[in-house]
């Protein structure tokens, strides 16, 4: 919505919610101060758990020295989770709210299972979070789930601490009867995690990394493109998640063979809504949003160049944030 300055301008356009509802409000006055518009509407996403409680971390596991996993206490949101879901938390009041991806979730003990790495100064501060320990939000589940059916034959990629993100997909679809073949990739030996629990879910489990310190060595790509190119496997479908460049790259291992993908994408996201429109992206050339068209997409439709270029808007902002938070904690142990 906008206005030239002569019909008026938007002073007041934001999220209200609370632990039961959410709704937006836009309130427009003219240059003489008079009210245009005053709007206000609920929204309706599948938004369980939102705020006005705190949220604890029952367990806390330190899967690599930068990987962590929380439990956290969510009982509505773990009644309504599925595969390929996420939820948007803020740490504490004056945070900023990030995406992640829904790793598991236990409906008996009201549970929902998060894995994050170390990487800017939201991750970083979570990571000081102990267990028994809360954070102050979590909305969700978030997105559309991934659409389970029987291919027959589904590979499953992953690439980094991904792999917490595709071995629910990879559960249920084992559990719709398909055949699931996994290829799991890290950088080094020293990240590799759930390995064990990928390989429960998998006929076949193919591990890679980088510098060949474990598994076999290269990129998850070079074992997809060799299954692809055997013709032992008539493979109905691949999804692979993972770092943007990954997906783009299994993408394009996987367009010559004419094999539906799937990706799961993660562009800069705020309200996770579908309301401010951060997370958009191009599919097939019509516009999307992440956070309420997806997360997964059609691999071969995805506009990875804009994708990829969006994702670096505010690598400076980042690292600046990251230096403060460094310095404040610095001056906090002083």
């Amino acid at each position: 919505m906008s206005f030239s300055p002569n019909e008026g301008k938007i002073i007041r356009w934001g999220l209200d919610s609370s632990y039961l509802s959410i709704s937006y409000a836009v309130q427009i006055r003219d240059v003489k101060g008079v009210t245009l518009l005053n709007y206000r509407e609920p929204c309706l996403p599948s938004v369980l758990d939102i705020g006005g409680k705190m949220y604890q971390i029952v367990t806390r596991e330190d899967l690599t020295p930068e990987i962590h996993l929380f439990e956290i206490m969510a009982p509505d949101v773990a009644k309504k989770a599925q595969a390929g879901q996420f939820v948007v938390i803020r740490v504490d009041d004056k945070g900023e709210r990030i995406p992640l991806t829904i790793a598991d979730w236990n409906r008996q003990k009201g549970t929902v299972t998060v894995v994050f790495m170390e990487v800017g100064k939201t991750t970083r501060k979570m990571a000081t979070i102990k267990a028994g320990e809360s954070i102050a939000n979590f909305a969700g589940p978030l997105g559309l789930p991934t659409h389970i059916d029987n291919y027959g034959t589904v590979v499953c990629v992953a690439g980094g601490f991904a792999i917490a993100t595709i071995v629910p997909i990879a559960r249920a679809m084992k559990e719709a009867g398909n055949k699931v073949v996994s290829i799991m990739g890290f950088r080094s030996q020293n990240l590799v995690f759930w390995e064990d629990r990928l390989r429960k879910f998998s006929d076949e489990l193919i591990v890679t990394s980088d510098d060949g310190t474990y598994g076999r060595k290269g990129v998850v790509t070079i074992p997809l493109k060799e299954l692809l190119e055997s013709g032992k496997e008539k493979v109905g479908l691949v999804v692979a998640i993972g770092p943007t460049v990954m997906m783009k790259f299994s993408s394009l291992t996987t367009k010559p063979f004419g094999v539906k993908t799937i990706v799961s994408l993660n562009p800069i996201m705020v309200d996770g809504t579908g309301m401010c429109g951060v997370c958009r992206v191009s599919i097939g050339g019509v516009t999307k949003f992440t956070c309420v068209d997806g997360p997964d997409f059609d691999a071969h439709k995805v506009d990875w160049d804009e994708l990829m270029a969006r994702q670096r808007t505010y690598l400076d902002e980042e690292k600046r944030s990251l230096e403060l938070w460094k310095q404040s904690c610095s001056c906090d142990r002083r």
